[in-house]
């Protein structure tokens, strides 16, 4: 099998005009930001620019994937192999200050998405934009390949009003874009006016899932461990809005959830109704070590992803919540804000994209297939046509 060549690996092998020419760069990466031979990114570009790599700047979790939980913040720490200061985005501020862009003539930025609009690598990179356009820096975005692939999409597009670090462009939950490609729409969408650049993937087709890359995955953040949580991760990330443990605390987040109130065989059972395609349903017992229900016996569902070219992984999650809702209405519960800095919306409605799912639970508790694909309708056709100018890659 081939292997993708991704941004970082061209960079390197031909650098643009726009990083040859600055005497002094910054760099977003975390731990996942490595090349084929498992180097990273902050490494390998100070080796190949000598004394011009000057900060760098770490995601949410941080640099090293540190931090487990949501709105637990990162410190400001220096490198000290590279003697350089290591700036957290996801700390008093989730933007580059003018201070710690003081000096750079290019920021870089290099991080693997995992293809779902909740996860604030995104809005990261969008902030970067802005505080570079601001600053009149450029950036330089190195492509990685979308792990759900390019030509599958899934959800509402977000309403604006619900806008929040999970969220911040009306794009769909599963949106079928690189980082490189959500960089101009984002930059052209929101009139951000940045010095966009991209290095391209070489080998990478949209219809690629992550196993056809030919690349290893490396853990992008705490509870995404496997390549196999992605594909169920837009979904599975709307359980924080619940109290129904989505696996935090397990060995395989996401993957599997439940709660002490849930009957295993009773919620399969009920699930039947909805024809959930691409996947396999496991009735499971799990004890999480912390989070939601820490050390309790939890009752719930494995999902086992058996073609993920016909899996709905959000259609999914809502059939899911809506028959624990259902059969269990006492013990299930919407969880309150504060969420992603989000302190008056509900999180569930700030993670599906707008109130309509929550009400229509409210409103009556049975929902019929029909009624779950309503919710949950996406133009797809108009979608691809609206990103079409952005995509840098066919297949």
């Amino acid at each position: 099998m081939a292997q993708v060549i991704t941004g970082l690996e061209n960079c390197l092998e031909s650098p643009p005009k726009v990083l040859r020419d600055a005497a002094r760069f910054g760099l977003l990466a975390n731990q996942a930001s490595v090349n084929k031979d498992f180097e990273y990114a902050s490494t390998l570009l100070a080796r190949r620019f000598p004394g011009k790599l000057a900060a760098l700047f770490s995601p949410q979790h941080g640099f090293w994937g540190e931090q487990q939980e949501n709105m637990i913040e990162t410190g400001h720490s220096r490198d000290s192999l590279l003697g350089v200061p290591v700036f957290s985005l996801y700390s008093e501020t989730r933007k580059p200050t003018p201070a710690m862009l003081e000096g750079l003539e290019c920021l870089v930025v290099d991080l693997q998405d995992v293809g779902t609009r909740i996860y604030t690598f995104v809005w990261t990179m969008m902030a970067c934009l802005e505080a570079c356009a601001s600053a009149k820096i450029p950036v330089l975005v190195l492509d990685r390949p979308n792990p759900l692939g390019g030509d599958a999409f899934e959800g509402p597009l977000l309403d604006l009003h619900y806008a929040s670090f999970v969220g911040r462009s009306a794009i769909p939950m599963r949106h079928g874009l690189t980082m490189g490609e959500l960089a101009h729409w984002l930059n052209a969408e929101h009139k951000i006016g940045a010095d966009l650049h991209v290095v391209k993937m070489s080998g990478w087709l949209r219809g690629m899932l992550w196993p056809e890359s030919g690349r290893t995955w490396v853990i992008t953040s705490p509870n995404l461990p496997r390549p196999e949580g992605c594909l169920v991760y837009p979904g599975q990330v709307l359980l924080e809005g619940t109290n129904v443990s989505e696996g935090r605390g397990t060995t395989t987040p996401f993957e599997v959830l439940g709660a002490p109130f849930v009957s295993p065989s009773k919620l399969l059972d009920e699930l039947s109704a909805y024809k959930l395609t691409g996947l396999h349903l496991r009735p499971v017992r799990f004890v999480p070590t912390f989070h939601k229900w820490r050390d309790k016996s939890c009752g719930g569902l494995y999902l086992h992803v058996t073609d993920p070219r016909i899996f709905q992984p959000v259609r999914t999650t809502l059939a899911l919540i809506t028959t624990i809702r259902r059969l269990w209405p006492s013990e299930f519960a919407w969880r309150d804000p504060p969420y992603e800095y989000e302190t008056v919306k509900k999180p569930i409605d700030i993670l599906f994209c707008n109130c309509m799912f929550r009400e229509a639970l409210e409103k009556n508790p049975v929902k019929t297939p029909a009624e779950l694909d309503e919710l949950l309708f996406l133009d797809r056709a108009a979608w691809r046509k609206r990103v079409s100018e952005h995509l840098l890659y066919g297949g």
